[in-house]
């Protein structure tokens, strides 16, 4: 990492790892769910997470048709349409109804990029309105005596060595307050020489990260971008020229020589 003159992290599912607040998460929105649906609502949420649904990280959700895309997250169009059971659609009604590329929001196009979003989708799909509160109730819980937050082993010394030799960034969805707390809990108070909470991803990431560019004088191809989500993160910094380090447990491949995949972000500091 010390080739680079700027590296810009994402936060959650990147700088810590873990699953269980995506089902503390789940469970507080189940209860907003129709008594008579609760069942079929953990049945999905669990066959998501076994990968046995229609719905997978790397696809998107349009919450009004309740439809299941599969998308080309370089492009961002749609390739593939499948009901919430999995039916495909003809190619015509396709590309009829998703002609151009998608715009992404927290309302009703929905990229599912980690593993945040599946709880969500299937609250959404079984008519749930507010997800928000549920939402900040888990980032709650994240800090609470209640859940512990392992950091990763040796991550804060890697960060700081690393902040040294180049300019380090953390660009994420989580709020201010969110970082705050979340970097308390990690040992990664004053690590990062720039924090940008809020920053709407993806829909804003190709803005942000220019910006980034602009502000440290740094060209793209001197500049790294580091997440999990390969909508959020990656795609958007390979588009502007830069290089990028994708975060996947299962390594899978991808065919881009300006990115890298590895398991965890500690991989990225080992000799």
């Amino acid at each position: 990492m010390n080739q680079y003159k700027l590296v810009v992290f994402d936060l959650d599912g990147t700088l810590y790892e873990g699953t269980s607040h995506f089902d503390y998460y789940a469970n507080h929105l189940k209860q907003k769910v129709d008594k008579k649906d609760r069942t079929e609502f953990q049945l999905d949420y669990e066959a998501m997470k076994a990968g046995n649904h229609v719905v997978q990280i790397g696809k998107a959700y349009d919450v009004e048709n309740d439809a299941v895309l599969t998308i080309d997250p370089m492009t961002l169009r749609v390739v593939e349409a499948h009901s919430w059971d999995g039916e495909k659609y003809a190619d015509k009604s396709v590309e009829e109804a998703y002609p151009g590329e998608l715009s992404f929001n927290f309302d009703n196009m929905i990229a599912i990029g980690d593993g945040w979003w599946y709880p969500f989708v299937c609250a959404k799909h079984y008519g749930v309105e507010d997800c928000y509160s549920s939402y900040t109730a888990t980032k709650e819980y994240m800090v609470s005596d209640d859940f512990t937050l392992e950091p990763l082993t040796g991550l804060r010394d890697h960060l700081m060595k690393l902040n040294k030799v180049t300019q380090t960034v953390v660009m994420t969805n989580s709020d201010r307050e969110d970082v705050g707390r979340l970097f308390y809990e990690l040992g990664l108070e004053g690590v990062f020489d720039h924090i940008i909470p809020s920053a709407n991803k993806p829909s804003s990431t190709s803005e942000q990260l220019q910006h980034l560019l602009t502000q440290y004088e740094v060209k793209p191809e001197e500049a790294v971008s580091v997440g999990d989500n390969f909508i959020n993160e990656i795609a958007p910094a390979v588009l502007l020229g830069m290089d990028a380090v994708y975060i996947h447990p299962q390594m899978p491949e991808v065919d881009l020589e300006q990115v890298k995949v590895v398991s965890s972000v500690v991989d990225l500091f080992k000799e």
